[in-house]
């Protein structure tokens, strides 16, 4: 909105320093700061609310042979509110409206995607605090709703606004229009056509990425933290795809209106860092499936938008690690009725070795923080 308001005012001279708002970079770092201030502004009146409504945190017994008790391990958190995610999503949609163009269609299937995962996360939370125990959505139930917002994203993106895409890896290679392909790392030359098999993809990624955060939203501070990092990484990706020189230089696709992703995801890190100032060990407040699924979605939603799904495995792979502990946790017992970890996710494994939960989120930000510098530098290798 303020970028429209900047290009009207901007015509008399008086106005002039509103030219401003046409600077992606400037939108970006107002969407970023505003987000912030709005969580630690509002953070603890929606905490006070959440705490009135009995909005709180259920813990969760695995079950099994040798299954370790999450009453014994994170008692201390019952009754901490929860939901927590509609701090940031408040403060992203107040962004959405101030800082983008809303006139750009990616920018919108960004918000297709935080909108409704958002819902499902909350729809997940909700149920919980009726029931007032941790079983929310069931397992189909949410695999059903993730997938179906997956398919109108994947329709909305191949058949309706296909043209926001554009690939030329150079090298004789005519250039390539459209989303409807894989475009593998690290060789300019290697995509991988799909046709309609790319919504199954589509789908595929969003269950990927919304349940590895969930996964991962299992200690104070770890989910907001890791975040915030592979978020940043992706504005600085989505900002570079956004433009027809850099794109062109990096050999990577050129997506129209992908500058606007990147104020989203900059609004996205702010929101975190308001939100890990009430999350930060000992928590105030969980973000719940309300807020993991949102960034989830999130996540997915630009990875795909920018065509860079498999850069996302690197610059993302807490999330990964984290849940293909799961996997093979719940794998290696079924198959062998043995576990590999002392429990899953992995980062309750280390809590059982012994090691402070504040030190695991600590070690955890510090490696995602390499890998979305790894993933920075990898776009350079074609």
């Amino acid at each position: 909105m303020l970028n429209l308001l900047a290009d009207y005012f901007s015509r008399n001279e008086l106005f002039s320093a509103m030219r401003l708002f046409d600077f992606i970079t400037v939108r970006a770092a107002l969407a970023l700061l505003f987000s912030f201030v709005f969580c630690l502004v509002f953070g603890g009146k929606i905490i006070a609310r959440l705490q009135r409504l009995q909005a709180v945190q259920y813990i969760h017994d695995a079950q099994g042979d040798g299954a370790i008790s999450l009453q014994k391990l994170h008692g201390e958190k019952k009754g901490t509110p929860t939901m927590g995610g509609l701090m940031m999503f408040g403060a992203l949609i107040c962004s959405v409206v101030l800082f983008t163009d809303l006139t750009e269609p990616v920018l919108w299937l960004g918000v297709l995607a935080m909108v409704g995962y958002c819902g499902v996360g909350f729809l997940d939370d909700y149920l919980k605090v009726v029931k007032k125990n941790s079983a929310g959505l069931s397992s189909r139930g949410k695999l059903i709703f993730q997938g179906f917002i997956g398919l109108v994203f994947g329709a909305l993106f191949l058949y309706i606004f296909p043209g926001v895409v554009n690939y030329e890896p150079g090298q004789g290679m005519d250039a390539i229009a459209g989303p409807g392909y894989i475009l593998f790392p690290f060789i300019k030359t290697a995509v991988l056509g799909l046709g309609i098999v790319y919504l199954a993809w589509v789908v595929f990624i969003f269950w990927c990425t919304t349940n590895a955060v969930n996964l991962t939203d299992g200690q104070d501070g770890l989910a907001a933290g890791v975040t915030i990092f592979v978020a940043a990484c992706l504005t600085v990706i989505a900002y570079l795809a956004g433009r027809v020189d850099m794109s062109s230089y990096l050999i990577i696709p050129h997506i129209q209106g992908a500058g606007e992703l990147a104020v989203l995801l900059a609004g996205l890190t702010g929101a975190c860092l308001g939100f890990l100032w009430f999350n930060s060990h000992p928590a105030d407040v969980f973000m719940g499936d309300t807020g993991s699924m949102m960034i989830g979605g999130m996540l997915g939603a630009v990875a795909l938008l920018t065509k860079q799904e498999f850069l996302l495995l690197i610059v993302g792979g807490i999330f990964v690690v984290e849940a293909l502990s799961v996997i093979l946790q719940v794998g290696s017992y079924k198959l062998r009725g043995k576990r590999i970890f002392r429990m899953a996710p992995i980062h309750h494994h280390f809590q059982m070795a012994g090691i402070p939960e504040a030190k695991i989120t600590m070690r955890f930000w510090i490696v995602s923080a390499l890998l979305a510098l790894v993933g920075l530098v990898t776009l350079k290798l074609r």
